[in-house]
This record gives structure tokens, sequence and C-alpha cells, in this order.
């Protein structure tokens, strides 16, 4: 599967014209470039949009929005705002042992008597649940001492159903070591974690190369 990214950039005059106030509304433009390629069995089942994004916010210039896709989105929004710039991702990408990388997460835990998502706090238990789930789930191990929890916030806002949503994301970092290339491609590609369709699970790597001098 060819996987395509791209980065949104969006001026102030754009922001205002979308109406970028929270995160549903950036939700809508992000999902508003790509073709919903899913039938009506697919969306009832809430089977994968195959589109992940990541915001990293902005300046008084604008902002900048990651997304990753298996298809190509449309060059701006609404055929008048903002700029999309695109790349396929080579075929070779994903074959490397170690990466560097950056992920947006919502780190949560099903409690086993009551079966509801309760938030995972506090950036050393974070920590401790992002390798768990990495060395259980995703495919890759992580280097405790390069692990870095930069940010928590809590996000709120409401959804197209005018429901209170509530998210939890925390910003982590650090170096990856592949374990399983089949598990580690598929968290590539699918994302990992919860919240996906708003900002989260965007696995954004870089190969660490091996030094032909060791």
């Amino acid at each position: 599967m060819t996987m395509i990214a791209s980065v949104l950039h969006l001026d102030r005059r754009a922001m205002k014209a979308l109406r970028i106030t929270d995160p549903y509304s950036l939700h809508r433009v992000v999902y508003g470039l790509f073709e919903d390629v899913r039938n009506e069995e697919q969306k009832h089942k809430s089977t994968s949009s195959g589109i992940l994004y990541a915001d990293y916010g902005g300046d008084i210039r604008g902002r900048k929005v990651l997304m990753l896709a298996n298809r190509e989105p449309m060059e701006s929004v609404e055929g008048t705002y903002g700029e999309v710039q695109s790349r396929p991702i080579s075929d070779d990408f994903l074959l490397y042992k170690s990466y560097r990388f950056k992920v947006i997460v919502n780190p949560t835990r099903r409690d086993n008597t009551s079966r509801k998502l309760l938030a995972v706090k506090g950036r050393d238990d974070i920590a401790k649940w992002f390798t768990e789930r990495a060395q259980g789930s995703w495919g890759f191990d992580v280097a405790t001492q390069s692990l870095q929890v930069d940010k928590v916030e809590v996000l709120q806002f409401k959804d197209k159903h005018q429901r209170r949503v509530t998210i939890g994301q925390a910003h982590i970092q650090g170096l990856l070591t592949v374990t399983d290339r089949a598990a580690f491609t598929k968290s590539f590609q699918q994302g990992i974690g919860r919240a996906r369709a708003f900002g989260c699970g965007l696995l954004q790597v870089v190969p660490v190369l091996e030094n032909p001098f060791d």
C-alpha cells in the first residue's frame, strides 16, 4: 500500500474563513481534503478512514498540519484556502531497524471491573503505558533513556452532534527499534492508540542510519 505524506499550511486568512476554532473544526477541514472511499456498511462499523493527522499549531503567520493517508488529498481546502504539499512514502522507508520518532497519543486504559476507559495521567505513568503498548501491540521497543513526554494537555470541544468530547493528549518523542516488521508497518499506516480521528496516533519517524565505520 502506497502511503502519501502531506503538509497542510494555513495562513491567518484561511484560519478565519474556514472557522477553525477548535479540534472538531480542524478535523472537519482535514477530512474534507480527502474523498471518503468507505461504503455505508464500513462507516456504520467505524472502519478506519485511512487518514491520520497531527496538528502542531502555529504562530502569527499561520498553522501547519501533518497528514498521512492511503490516498492523495486535494491541493487546497475548498479550492481556495491553504496549501497542501504531498509526496509518496518510498517502499523502503519502513525497512530500517531504528527510527527517531514523534507522536501525539491519547493515553487510556480499560478498567478491568467497570470496562470503562480511564485516562492515564502523569508523565511517568504515560511513559510506562507507551513502552508497554509499544512492546505488546505496536511492533517496536522504545529506548527508555531517550523517551520524552514533552507536553500533556486535555482538549474539550463539541462534535457535529453537539456532544461534549474530552481527549487527553501526550506529546512523546524518542528512539525506537523495530521488533515486529508487520506490526510496525501497521502502526505507521493505521496509527496507534485512540482518538485518531482527532489528531492522535500519527507516528512520525525518521530512520537512524547505521554508521559504516562502527
